[in-house]
Formats: C-alpha cells, sequence, structure tokens
C-alpha cells in the first residue's frame, strides 16, 4: 500500500544516509571551513582596518601639533628677529640724529664765524669806501 514500509524504504533510507554522510564530508565540511576562514578573513580586515584608522588619527593629531609648534616656533624668531631690528632701526635713527645734529651745530658756527668775520671787514671796506669817496668829492671840488 501507500504507506508501506518494505525493503525498498530501507535502502533509501541507507542510500539517504550514505549519500548526506559522503555529501557532508564532500561538500558540507569544506564549504563551512571555507567559510569560517573567510568569516576569520574578513574579521581580521576590519580589525585592521579600524587599527590603522585609529594610528591614522593618532598620526593626524601629532601632525597637527607638530604642525602648531612649529608656527609658534616660527612666530617666536620671527617676533625676536622683528625686535631686534627695531631696535637696530632705533638705534641708527639716534646715531644719524646726533651726527646730523653735530653737523648742523658745526655748520651754524662756521657761518657765525663767517657772519663775524664778513662784519669785521665790513667796518674797514665801509671806512676804506667812505674815505675814498671823501678823496675823490673833495678831489672834484679842488
Amino acid at each position: 500500500m501507500f504507506l508501506s514500509v518494505d525493503g525498498t524504504a530501507i535502502v533509501q533510507l541507507m542510500n539517504f544516509a550514505i549519500f548526506f554522510a559522503v555529501l557532508s564530508v564532500v561538500f558540507l565540511r569544506p564549504v563551512g571551513a571555507a567559510i569560517r576562514k573567510r568569516r576569520a578573513y574578513i574579521d581580521s580586515v576590519q580589525a585592521d582596518y579600524e587599527s590603522y584608522s585609529q594610528q591614522a588619527r593618532t598620526m593626524h593629531v601629532e601632525a597637527e601639533a607638530k604642525r602648531a609648534a612649529a608656527r609658534r616656533a616660527a612666530e617666536e624668531a620671527v617676533s625676536k628677529v622683528r625686535s631686534r631690528t627695531e631696535n637696530e632701526a632705533v638705534e641708527q635713527v639716534a646715531t644719524v640724529t646726533d651726527r646730523a645734529s653735530t653737523i648742523a651745530e658745526e655748520a651754524r658756527a662756521a657761518v657765525e664765524a663767517e657772519l663775524a668775520g664778513a662784519r669785521a671787514k665790513g667796518d674797514d671796506l665801509s671806512k676804506a669806501l667812505a674815505a675814498t669817496l671823501v678823496e675823490r668829492a673833495i678831489g672834484n671840488v679842488r
């Protein structure tokens, strides 16, 4: 009948068991091993990615800190040089101003000496001129 258990059902059950055993050994175990191996590889890649990402973030922070330190050092160096050059400029201006004052004083003294000399000669010249004019005026009258 339809649901009777006979010898072919037992053979089919044994055939199924053998087929499942062979299938398990030939296909299911290697595929399961390959899947586990692939999962382990993916997990290691993901762990490496996270590790490298953290390292990259750390290196980025360190690089920013180094850049900031370099900027501060450069600004300090520039400010020191700027301060030194400003001081040198002030010193040079003071030196040139003192030298200009000295030259101006010497020029004033020279002008005053020449003026005094010209005044002294002017009196002598005016007396000589007056005498010459008087002589000519008297000489014409005679």
